[in-house]
């Protein structure tokens, strides 16, 4: 596999990642999304192969032993999510970039398997008490969920520095807006 560039976004659940990274895709046509591959439900509004490819934890280890994946990690207890390096190759056949919007500990992996080639950008919300808001106005976290979630993100948030950019996700657009700027200038070799 000869790899192309790699944009690694991350940030605990809740910081905004996602957002920022359809941001990105639209601003950029070079820029296609890395589909990755998890363990956990499908969700009623998701797409098998377009939000993520949703296997069996079975399956999932079978890809694991095959080393069919770049990278991968049990995030929440039974809950695993990992990058096909056949996802990778597809996107690089094509002469793209290749976005990846990831946990922590797989966007650390990948940025160390990938060092020329990457750029990662850590979203950070402005505070625990502010991701705590976010996540409750989801609606989708239970109690327990929830603490687990902001235990996570501490730790998440302690590694920011190993990143090469921070960004704090306070104001969203401006946000998006140094996002973009900072994606230009890796895309064109500035960074």
């Amino acid at each position: 596999m000869t790899p192309g560039k790699l944009l690694i976004i991350t940030a605990p659940s809740g910081a905004g990642k996602t957002t920022i990274v359809r941001h990105l895709l639209q601003q950029f046509p070079q820029l296609e999304f890395s589909v990755s591959a998890t363990t956990r439900p499908k969700r009623e509004y998701e797409e098998d192969g377009k939000d993520y490819f949703f296997l069996s934890e079975a399956a999932f280890r079978e890809k694991v032993a095959a080393g069919d994946f770049a990278e991968w990690e049990e995030v929440y207890a039974g809950r695993m999510y990992g990058t096909l390096r056949s996802e990778m190759e597809r996107i690089w056949d094509k002469g793209h970039c290749i976005v990846f919007d990831i946990d922590v500990l797989g966007a650390m992996n990948l940025q160390r398997q990938f060092p020329k080639t990457s750029m990662s950008l850590f979203i950070a919300p402005p505070s625990i008490e502010a991701l705590r808001q976010r996540l409750e106005a989801r609606g989708t976290e239970t109690t327990a969920s929830l603490e687990t979630r902001l235990e996570r993100a501490e730790m998440e948030m302690a590694q920011s520095g190993g990143f090469h950019h921070v960004l704090v996700n306070d104001q969203l657009e401006q946000a998006c807006n140094t996002a973009g700027e900072l994606v230009g200038k890796f895309l064109a070799d500035e960074l």
